[in-house]
């Protein structure tokens, strides 16, 4: 069993768990502009933890394709009073701040976050990689190839599998050597890869899992590896998200990082009874 430390809190990944997306953001791709305030922020907080999300991952700065820097001082105003409030409410949820920044992560740590969601790897700021390991905190480390504002520019690998699972290797070597002990690997689905290897890489998943022997976050909620292939949009892709979400739980998935939290706790429930 795979228990995790967020700041005294543990985390137990015997069984799947359902992390709920909370952006602060006015730009993400499907539900940007929802949650900008503290009152709407908590009441989407207490939705989805009353349908079962184990972590609340937050974010100030959306990493949506083309998506805009956004300055770290609005960042910072984006998520810390968010946190505390979440905090202040209920103060044994599990909280991840999605973030690429140094300041951000620490700032949300001390305000009640416990768990760092990094899109880059430690490649956007290079302080951001010694800041975690100082904070104590578990990572989460993802695959992107390319930055939100280029990753879809034309994303090409020699075998999307190798390619990435050779990334994740070299990136835990460096983060065991930082000493960052509680490690989550995300394959990135959606950051600089296309359809096609979005795909490949979701039918391979479980041998990076099981070569890292290391906690599997999948994050393919309403994406457009769903609704471009299906020529839909993000608001009618629940159906499809869901079915891939049970794949992914058979796959190896320990971690459903999703917008419709009731949606996955019930592909929870499918996932344990056909074990």
């Amino acid at each position: 069993m795979t228990t995790l430390n967020c700041k005294g809190q543990m985390l137990h990944l015997s069984q799947p768990v359902v992390m709920g997306i909370l952006n602060i953001t006015p730009d993400s791709f499907y539900d940007g502009g929802q949650f900008m305030d503290a009152a709407q922020a908590c009441a989407r907080a207490a939705i989805m933890i009353t349908e079962g999300a184990t972590i609340l991952d937050i974010g100030g700065a959306s990493s949506r394709p083309n998506a805009d820097i956004v300055p770290e001082a609005e960042e910072l105003n984006r998520v810390i009073p968010i946190i505390t409030a979440i905090r202040k409410e209920w103060p044994s949820q599990i909280i991840s701040i999605d973030t690429w920044r140094a300041s951000v992560a620490k700032a949300a740590v001390e305000a009640g976050a416990s768990i760092v969601n990094d899109i880059s790897a430690g490649s956007l700021d290079p302080l951001l990689l010694d800041t975690v390991a100082a904070l104590h905190v578990p990572y989460i480390l993802m695959h992107m190839q390319g930055q939100p504002q280029n990753m879809q520019q034309a994303p090409q690998y020699s075998n999307i599998t190798t390619d990435v699972l050779d990334f994740l290797i070299q990136k835990t070597l460096l983060l065991r050597q930082k000493g960052i002990k509680d490690l989550i690997i995300d394959p990135g689905f959606g950051f600089g890869k296309t359809i096609e290897h979005n795909y490949e890489l979701f039918r391979n998943m479980d041998q990076i899992q099981k070569v890292l022997n290391l906690p599997l976050l999948v994050g393919i909620s309403r994406k457009s590896m769903i609704y471009k292939l299906l020529d839909t949009s993000p608001t009618e892709t629940l159906p499809a998200t869901s079915a891939l979400n049970l794949l992914a739980l058979q796959k190896g998935a320990s971690i459903l990082r999703v917008h419709d939290v009731k949606a996955a706790v019930e592909m929870l429930q499918l996932h344990k009874m056909l074990k």
